[in-house]
């Protein structure tokens, strides 16, 4: 059996995806996720120009040489753009020998570790009760964790809220640039504890709460948030702080026992190596498609578990549901998971479920994963094409007197 064919599609069934499909000489093809959202195209290039030629009349069961050869053999390693595209070819090649073997992925990386994958959904507000109001429905739902975002007052734009906005796209109208956004962290830290305090009052400790910085503070300021919240008894708090200095989360560490969670912005384990082995953080966050695949992220979690780091990868609607699989198939094998992010199946979106069919289901707070061979994925090329590629950006944040900040 050898690569015979690969082909890069850009399509916007509701968000931009980029899919990468490998199809053998004998027929059998697989999937990968290639979406870096903002700089698609980008990867998309880098595929087609200087991935693909090096991959035909490759043997496609060799996914350890051929992660090496396009990780090492480049010289220029790391980066998003350049892991987006070995990530996507990594999760084609094991869609390939799952299907050939005629077996999950996961029965390929070990066997299950647990019946169903714990999952948290995303309860956002424009106010405080608009806020625990979601909260109220994600309980009602089954759901054992949620994240909590709200909006801040006096702060149009506060991330996690779109106001009578769906999407980023509906920010951007006409002309796509990014969105700008006001930020002013004393507002938030004189906020945010009272929107858990509540949440905590009304519903109790039982369910899990999970909250984002999305790294907008500096250590410190993220150690003083940590102590504010300790008393809510959160599951983690996410990306308290970047992660540029990573001496900052020793910082944050020593001021507060919240849990701490990073690595959505991560591309390899060198990002993570020294949070890890200083025991920093204890949610590795870090994603199938801009990690490198499958085959990275196994060594990523054996070694976060020497130091009982848990795996909880970004689960954001900027992945596609081949990467959601990869994700499920991962996760119910991984002795360290922790908790999936989960933004639900799309199921209100028609092109979503026209070009994308996936194994997984949800009940009971759980994500539960069916056992068709490989990833167990399918793509709709016909239904794809119809949905032409539409630039987008991400926000970009400002201090209120202009500065530029962490979005």
């Amino acid at each position: 059996m050898n690569i015979k064919e690969v082909k890069v599609f850009v399509s916007c069934p509701g968000r931009n995806f980029v899919t990468l499909k490998i199809i053998t000489d004998e027929g059998i093809y697989g999937l990968g996720d290639a979406t870096l959202n903002g700089r698609e195209k980008a990867v998309a290039a880098y595929l087609e120009e200087h991935v693909i030629p090096c991959l035909i009349g490759r043997d496609p069961h060799q996914i350890e040489d051929i992660w090496q050869y396009l990780y090492k053999g480049a010289y220029w390693r790391r980066g998003p753009v350049t892991m987006a595209a070995i990530a996507a070819v990594d999760m084609a090649l094991w869609d390939i020998k799952g299907k050939v073997a005629g077996l999950p992925v996961y029965q390929l990386l070990g066997g299950k570790s647990r019946a169903g994958i714990t999952a948290y959904g995303h309860a956002n507000g424009n106010t405080i009760e608009e806020t625990l109001d979601s909260l109220g429905q994600f309980i009602d739902q089954g759901y054992k964790a949620v994240r909590l975002q709200c909006a801040i007052p006096g702060l149009a734009g506060t991330y996690g809220t779109l106001g009578d906005k769906k999407d980023y796209f509906e920010l951007q109208s006409d002309r796509p640039l990014p969105p700008e956004q006001p930020w002013s962290t004393s507002k938030y830290l004189n906020f945010i504890p009272e929107l858990f305090r509540q949440a905590r009052q009304r519903y109790g400790y039982d369910i899990g709460l999970v909250h984002d910085v999305h790294s907008r503070l500096s250590p410190i300021e993220a150690a003083q948030l940590g102590k504010l919240l300790e008393p809510y008894k959160l599951m983690f708090l996410e990306d308290p702080s970047p992660a540029d200095n990573q001496e900052g989360y020793k910082t944050i560490r020593n001021h507060t026992t919240i849990p701490l969670a990073i690595g959505e912005i991560f591309n390899t384990v060198w990002d993570a190596k020294d949070l890890i082995t200083s025991q920093s953080i204890d949610y590795l966050r870090t994603s199938i498609t801009h990690g490198g695949g499958i085959t990275p992220l196994r060594r990523m979690a054996d070694f976060a578990a020497m130091y009982d780091i848990r795996m909880a990868p970004h689960g954001a609607p900027d992945l596609s549901p081949i990467c959601h699989a990869a994700h499920a198939h991962f996760n119910i094998w991984a002795p360290n998971f922790g908790v999936q992010e989960f933004i639900g199946f799309g199921n209100e979106n028609e092109k979503l479920n026209s070009v994308f069919s996936h194994p997984l289901s949800f009940k009971d707070g759980y994500i539960h994963l069916g056992d068709k061979p490989g990833l167990g994925v399918e793509f709709n090329e016909a239904e794809a094409a119809k949905y032409k590629y539409k630039r987008s950006y991400l926000p970009v944040t400002r201090l209120e007197d202009g500065t530029l900040w962490y979005w």
